[in-house]
């Protein structure tokens, strides 16, 4: 049997709050686009850079809280940490047109800005953590000390 990999990882923005809603059969759902910007230099040496939207789609399912910690905990400008797979769907409008959507059906999502709104480095600690599957829980470096310790002598570099 031959094996395949669907997994999608952004770093990005919200570019508006989350919206979250249920279902029909009581199972909560947010929604939110996310920001992700990547800047190069062009041949003339002129800064250049592209805005890509991405459509996440984060549910409560099998004892998660994704979508309940996405509503408390994420506003529009905050850094995220997103991590699932990317899903294509295509289906009929009221006027009949067929139409297509690219969304990525989260897993896993970080919360990288700080609670004063300031966009904290990648480095640094998340201040809040959900993943599908466990409960939500907040840890950092500071839960870990021993995980910024001097150096290693057993590396071989």
């Amino acid at each position: 049997m031959s094996r395949s990999l669907n997994k999608a990882t952004l770093i990005g923005n919200l570019g508006a709050d989350p919206e979250v809603r249920s279902t029909g059969s009581g199972t909560r759902v947010a929604t939110f686009s996310l920001a992700t910007s990547r800047q190069w230099n062009n041949q003339s040496g002129e800064r250049q850079e592209k805005t890509e939207w991405h459509r996440v789609v984060a549910w409560n399912n099998k004892g998660s809280g994704l979508a309940d910690f996405i509503e408390k905990y994420a506003k529009k400008g905050d850094r995220l940490y997103v991590e699932g797979r990317i899903e294509y769907r295509t289906w009929q409008d009221r006027e009949g047109q067929t139409r297509y959507s690219t969304e990525i059906i989260a897993r896993e999502v970080i919360l990288l800005s700080s609670r004063g709104g300031e966009s904290t480095d990648v480095s640094s600690p998340a201040k809040a953590t959900a993943v599908a599957g466990s409960p939500t829980r907040k840890e950092g470096f500071d839960d870990f000390p021993e995980a910024l310790d001097g150096e290693d002598d057993d590396l071989p570099f």
